[in-house]
């Protein structure tokens, strides 16, 4: 036995070693703090987290078999990493497209509510969009949330909505990380992080470069402020009571805060089984319109949109005229109504429109390509400032999905 004593050696007489004390050794009093492992006495439960994962366990596996899956999923949920094998056929020069997002500080209010299921739908389509602007469609995702002390019910209801998100769009959850840090996360509180990536036939690549004066260019409502200018309205709306049910919002605010992101995939799936020639994309996050956009835009080439074609929603109205927010900085910091953007060849115009609405979708002309440079504003009072800066940018993004 490893721990008992031993007779000393018959050559080198000497004392025995001395006896490592086990817990049966200490007093009944003592022995129940002792069985409390070292970690969970630090703040950090194993347990929970084995707990969180038979919870999610289900949802994920739904995922991972669903019948839209491009591609097959080789692993099982617990393993150190997840293994996929994609499906190419029909592409002549697939190209692997990758994003990696937050829902920022919009974990606060679902924290303040308790509700967490639509956290998933968020980052899954934030990143959803953010790769749909290139023409890909995802392949698998992989998905990170921390907090002070794990809550295995908060946990699993997150990565169950994750999982119904991405069964929706036909990727796979392939795995994930559930992190808790006691000392670093204020207790109550959390942090998403997801990853997607996805695929596109780089034939069917949208880049922007296409784009040329007079393009129209089609918008698609946001469900709310999606994943971006949550600290702005926090602040804005503190002291109202978030479940007062308000007229305005068809329910109380609470909700219309908590609202999920759409995903626009399908939008485009219609246009481009109807034939559309989709030059260009923007998925409005942070930044808003002033700075999204651009990011497609070739030199020379700006856009000009009609602030007057479209209904500013009243979510959007309430933080701007409660917090006095000028309306530069709201089309800044909020997507102001307009989730999603289109450029297509005007002769195609009319033909887009109605392949959306057949879609189901609720699509307006936002306005269209223009010379010069970033984003101008008319027909309805341009934000302050006028014109934004212009111009592509690569690598890591600011703002994409922080407040």
């Amino acid at each position: 036995m490893p721990n008992d004593p031993q007779a000393p050696d018959a050559q080198h007489p000497g004392p025995s070693p001395a006896r490592v004390p086990s817990i049966s050794d200490l007093p009944a009093s003592q022995q129940s703090a002792h069985q409390q492992s070292a970690y969970q006495q630090s703040g950090v439960d194993i347990g929970a987290g084995h707990r969180a994962v038979a919870l999610m366990k289900e949802a994920v596996g739904r995922s991972q078999r669903s019948p839209g899956l491009r591609g097959t999923v080789l692993s099982s949920l617990g393993g150190f990493g997840g293994l996929f094998r994609p499906g190419f056929a029909g592409m002549t020069d697939p190209i692997l497209v990758a994003s990696t997002d937050g829902v920022g500080t919009k974990t606060r209010v679902a924290a303040f509510v308790g509700t967490y299921g639509g956290l998933g739908h968020d980052i899954v389509n934030h990143c959803v969009g953010d790769l749909l602007v290139q023409g890909a469609r995802p392949l698998f995702f992989l998905d990170y949330i921390a907090m002070g002390k794990l809550n295995p019910e908060a946990v699993a209801e997150f990565v169950n909505g994750a999982a119904e998100a991405c069964t929706l769009v036909g990727a796979a959850l392939l795995g994930g990380e559930t992190a808790e840090m006691p000392g670093v996360y204020v207790a109550g509180e959390l942090d998403i992080v997801g990853t997607l990536v996805g695929v596109v036939d780089r034939p069917a690549l949208v880049t922007g470069e296409r784009l040329a004066v007079g393009d129209a260019v089609i918008a698609l409502p946001s469900s709310g402020l999606h994943t971006n200018g949550y600290s702005l309205a926090r602040r804005v709306l503190d002291g109202l009571d978030w479940q007062e049910t308000r007229p305005e919002l068809d329910g109380t605010l609470q909700d219309a805060l908590l609202a999920p992101h759409r995903c626009y995939l399908p939008a485009f799936e219609a246009m481009v089984g109807a034939g559309v020639d989709v030059k260009g994309m923007s998925h409005i996050t942070g930044g808003g319109l002033i700075d999204n956009p651009p990011r497609i835009f070739p030199d020379g080439l700006g856009m000009q949109v009609n602030t007057g074609s479209w209904v500013i929603p009243p979510l959007f109205r309430l933080i701007v005229e409660r917090g006095n927010v000028s309306q530069h900085d709201a089309f800044h910091a909020l997507n102001m109504g307009v989730g999603f953007l289109f450029m297509v060849p005007a002769q195609q115009r009319e033909q887009a429109m109605t392949a959306l609405r057949d879609a189901g979708q609720q699509p307006w002309v936002i306005g269209e390509m223009v010379a010069g440079q970033g984003v101008t504003f008319g027909h309805g009072g341009p934000p302050e400032g006028g014109q934004s800066g212009s111009g592509q940018s690569g690598g890591r993004q600011s703002g994409g999905g922080q407040p």
